[in-house]
């Protein structure tokens, strides 16, 4: 389907920007060094780091359990909430909170968990590092559309009745929008880790994140459970992403329509939006006051586009800060010791700080040596002056990896990230199309996918985790161990991963998690069958 028609399609939702046209304006340029758009500079005045206390989201408790399944019910609507002291904002929110409320759930149960839609555009819910049945993926155009839409409005601005679509109807299911509430379901064939949920529609993914639909979704185990981690009070779940904002505390998002009925950013932001003022769980440069003990962060890039290296300052005496556990697909096979971890949107870090190595009172900020000015600083921990008890440990061994073999592979496939000469992101040189595959793996097969990079694209595979192979020919990265399902492309880079296809057919995404580029057509369907 060539643009114009596209475009065409598209004009029938600008009433209720349900699944806009990838209108990229002509005279975007591509910033040549690869980095993220320029900075988005708040209206407000800025407050002063380090005086908020650090939010940890609530835990959401089922609403009921049976011998094999927990049920969850989270209602998305607009909240205005304090994020900047003294203004309020208004937020889009999963249970009324951002982030949302955290899931906790058990590796091998059954998880149910149902949104009810009270905004007034259509989500679809995506559970990012979730080993998932198609139909409960969060395809983007499996639309909820808003309590109280009706049938016929919705089927007008369905897929199915877009003109021109090639035969993409026939191609995906496009019959899997509802009204008001959805039900996704999630096995729980998965090993413990670090998920996260978050809105995928096509075309406003990077609006909608930005003005809050994230939540935590942690998955455990007996394997992690028997270790001697840090847990309880001293396991710390942080969100990490930046925002700016209005005059008013509005939030300020350089939407190409501000009414968010196309998709698309303006000329500046083209490359990725960044924000002025840092967040950790929703507050402002926040501090927390720590034990003299060891710590567990979980830390999530939640970022449009920033990335972040984070490093603690000052240094504990002989390095080696941060000592990490688990990436985006759990557990490493034994701990890896940093002095600093780079962190690209969508990627997770499980990382264990032992604070008692501080002397007491020692205030400890957590720096973004990828910032400048006020996105140097993240947050603060108060090292506290008691002696307490800590029985915690990390062992030299934490867990045995089944490791995937590249002889095995029956393909191999090469994704190229590119921005095309007509202003598209791209995959090779195509942007996306519901319905069309650039790749076609059977199931239960393994193959090599090889990406390259015309400038930075944090890589997002849906389905199954990866394991890192080789970047540029050599070794992987110093953050690449482990499974993972989002991996951090630089400019003019070439990653290979190896992926084993499992457990569900169906249509699933590969895609940039610069959601800027994602939502100009920075993603491509892979057919599993």
């Amino acid at each position: 389907m060539n643009r114009r028609r596209f475009l065409g399609a598209g004009v029938a939702l600008l009433g209720t920007g349900a699944l806009g046209a990838f209108a990229v304006p002509a005279t975007a340029r591509l910033l040549a060094e690869g980095r993220p758009g320029r900075l988005l500079r708040s209206e407000v005045p800025l407050p002063e780091a380090f005086q908020v206390p650090l939010p940890v989201p609530a835990v959401l408790a089922p609403v009921r359990s049976d011998a094999t399944t927990d049920y969850y019910e989270i209602t998305q609507k607009v909240a205005r909430l304090e994020i900047l002291p003294g203004l309020r904002t208004e937020t889009w929110t999963f249970g009324g909170s951002y982030p949302g409320p955290t899931l906790s759930v058990r590796s091998g149960r059954r998880t149910v968990v149902t949104h009810r839609n009270e905004l007034s555009v259509p989500t679809v819910v995506h559970l990012h590092g979730g080993h998932t049945p198609a139909d409960s993926d969060g395809y983007p155009v499996d639309l909820v559309f808003p309590v109280g839409t009706s049938a016929e409005h919705a089927a007008a601005h369905g897929m199915a009745g877009m003109e021109g679509m090639e035969g993409m109807a026939g191609a995906v299911d496009l019959g899997r929008t509802t009204i008001g509430t959805r039900a996704y379901i999630y096995p729980g064939h998965q090993r413990a880790a670090t998920l996260w949920y978050h809105d995928h529609r096509m075309g406003f993914t990077g609006p909608a994140i930005w003005n809050g639909l994230t939540g935590f979704h942690l998955v455990r185990d007996d394997e992690e459970d028997a270790l001697p981690l840090p847990r309880g009070d001293r396991e710390l779940p942080l969100v990490l992403a930046d925002r700016a904002f209005t005059a008013d505390g509005s939030s300020a998002y350089p939407a190409l329509d501000p009414e968010l009925a196309a998709p698309g950013v303006t000329d500046d932001y083209m490359n990725g939006v960044l924000g002025d003022v840092i967040l950790v769980n929703g507050a402002p440069w926040p501090r927390a006051a720590v034990d003299r003990a060891r710590y567990r962060l979980r830390l999530l890039n939640a970022s449009n586009a920033r990335l972040y290296r984070l490093e603690l300052d000052p240094q504990p005496p002989g390095g080696d800060a941060l000592v990490q556990i688990g990436g985006d697909g759990g557990l490493l096979e034994e701990p890896i010791a940093h002095d600093a971890v780079e962190i690209a949107p969508a990627e997770r870090f499980d990382l264990v700080v032992d604070f008692s190595r501080y002397p007491p009172g020692t205030a400890v900020r957590l720096m973004n040596r990828f910032g400048g000015g006020r996105t140097e600083e993240v947050m603060l921990f108060d090292v506290g002056s008691r002696a307490v008890s800590d029985d915690s440990t990390v062992p030299e061994r934490l867990c045995t990896l089944e490791r995937l073999d590249a002889e095995d592979a029956v393909a191999t496939r090469v994704f190229g990230f590119r921005r095309s000469r007509g202003g598209d992101w791209t995959i090779n040189n195509r942007p996306y199309a519901p319905g069309r595959a650039l790749a076609s793996p059977a199931l239960g097969s393994t193959e090599i996918w090889r990406f390259f990079s015309d400038v930075h694209h944090p890589v997002h595979l849906h389905l199954n985790s990866f394991q890192v192979l080789s970047r540029n020919g050599g070794d992987p990265g110093a953050y690449d161990a482990g499974w993972k399902d989002t991996v951090d492309l630089r400019p003019a880079e070439a990653v290979e991963v190896l992926v084993r296809f499992t457990d569900y057919p169906g249509s699933y995404l590969l895609h940039c998690h610069n959601l800027e580029h994602e939502d100009m057509a920075m993603m491509a369907d892979f057919a599993v069958e």
